[in-house]
Parts: C-alpha cells; structure tokens; sequence
C-alpha cells in the first residue's frame, strides 16, 4: 500500500520550469507543471507533427518537390501535349516517306501508289512504316542502281534532272500581280510586298550572281541541284554574295523598288529548269 502511494506521489510530483535572462537574473518565463503532463506534451506535439507533415505532402503543391512522387497536372498536360506533337511528326514522315516512295517508283518506271494510302500512312504512322515505306523504296532503288552501274557505265553517271515532286521554299510572303506568261514575253511572276521583306531562297544551292544591274537594281541568281536555277530581282539589299552557299528558307536579299524598270515595291522572281523557264506557281506555294 506504502508503495503505491509512493508511485502516486512520484507521478504527482510538481515540476517548475523557469526562463530567466542570463544577465540580469530576470525571470521571463515560469511554468509549473508535471511529469505526466511533460509525457502528455510530447506526445501531443508528435502527433501534431506528423499529422501537419502528412497534409503538406498529401494536399499542398509541396508533394511535387520532392522525386519520386507523382506528377503535377501541370506536368501531366505538357507530357500529353508533347506526345502528341510527337505523334504528329511522326505521321508527317510517314507522309513524305510515302511521297518520296512515290516519286522514286516513278523515277525508276514503275506505276506510282494509289493516294488513298496516304492517308491510310498518316492513321497508321510509326517507326515500322517509315521503315516499309521509305528504307524499303531506298533499298530498292539502290539495288536497281547498282544493277544499272554493272552494266552501263553511261547509265550510272546519267543524273536525275526533274522539277516534279521537289520541295520548294517560298521566296517571300506577299501577292502575285503579274502571273507566269511565255507568250507574252513574261517569263517570271511579280510579288507585291512591302519595302525590307525578307527574301529566301527557294532550295539549297550556291550564289552565283550578287550585283547591282541599272535595270533590275540588286540582283541576285542561285544555282540549285537538278540543273534549276532561280532569280531575285530589284531588291533593296542583298544579304548574299556570289560562291556563298545556301540552304532552302535561308534569307538572302530584303525586297525593294530598286532598278530602272521596277515600278514599285515587289519581288521579280524568275524559275528556270533545264535552261527553261518554267511558271514557278506550278511548284511554289504563294
């Protein structure tokens, strides 16, 4: 009985916490409390501590910092975004493997594929079409070449010279106000635009005309492959000179009035193959 009492006492046992300044002996804070309630405290702030943590991670932005734990939606929307721009470039080769696929069928004489699968290619493009399609057509038509250069050593240095099916830049935003016409002699189409446009270059190739000329004011003329060539006329400022080499989109001239026959701003742009000229909207998107 003795005993008991004596653990009662101990567990009733008054404790008093005192916080004074170290300089001046004043008491600032004083409290009187308990061993059991000390327990109790502890206790308590525990349990605050990891309720308080477990809401910050579960419901509050916080739970994003930290790796491994799941994405933000935020995170979610551009990952959905950037799959499907992933997917749409893969349809996009798949349509231009389809269409170089086609192209090469045609170079090497045989009857081209029906248009319907190019869109039955874009449903179902992937890393296996482009395979079928476009490495397949290569193989082929590296196969046939080779053929080709075991029997005839004319016929192996013979190039491919056709416009068709080539993709072209355009050479400048702006209106066509004077269209293509052999028969009267106008040879070349006219593109209205506003004075410091920017002029590119309908393919890759190397510059080899860059001068002023009285009538066509600063002119300028691109060799191409495929024995093309193209022709700037009555620019504002050239931005290429002759040998530069350059790539289809590159900028090349700003557009002007400049030249004795030019009346008004626009672009003269001339499109010649095979050392004719050919009506540059037959090829050209404007």
């Amino acid at each position: 009985m003795a005993q008991k009492e004596n653990q009662n006492t101990e567990k009733q046992r008054r404790i008093k916490i005192t916080v004074s300044d170290s300089e001046g002996g004043q008491i600032l804070f004083q409290k009187i409390t308990t061993r059991q309630n000390i327990r109790i405290l502890v206790i308590v702030s525990i349990i605050l501590t990891i309720g308080i943590t477990y809401a910050l991670l579960a419901f509050t932005p916080v739970r994003y910092a930290i790796p491994g734990t799941v994405a933000s939606e935020q995170s979610k929307r551009v990952a959905l975004a950037n799959q499907q721009k992933i997917d749409s470039l893969e349809k996009e080769i798949a349509i231009w493997a389809f269409q170089i696929g086609n192209i090469r069928r045609i170079i090497s004489g045989e009857d081209p594929l029906e248009m319907e699968r190019i869109a039955k290619t874009a449903d179902t493009a992937g890393t296996s079409i482009y395979k079928a399609i476009y490495a397949g057509q290569d193989s082929i038509l590296r196969s046939e070449i080779e053929k080709a250069e075991a029997f005839s050593i004319t016929e192996s240095n013979r190039k491919i010279t056709q416009i068709e099916g080539m993709m072209f830049f355009t050479p400048i935003k702006g209106i066509i106000t004077e269209n293509f016409n052999k028969s009267t002699n106008h040879p070349y189409i006219d593109i209205a635009t506003e004075t410091g446009t920017t002029v590119y270059s309908v393919l890759d190739g190397t510059v080899i005309t860059a001068e002023w000329n009285d009538d066509t004011g600063y002119t300028l003329q691109i060799q191409h492959d495929n024995n093309i060539i193209s022709i700037y006329k009555h620019n504002e400022k050239l931005l290429k000179k002759t040998g530069d080499k350059v790539t289809a989109g590159t900028p090349v001239a700003m557009a002007g009035n400049t030249g004795r026959l030019s009346t008004g701003t626009h672009l003269h742009f001339e499109l010649w193959h095979n050392g004719e000229a050919v009506d540059p909207t037959l090829y050209i998107k404007f």
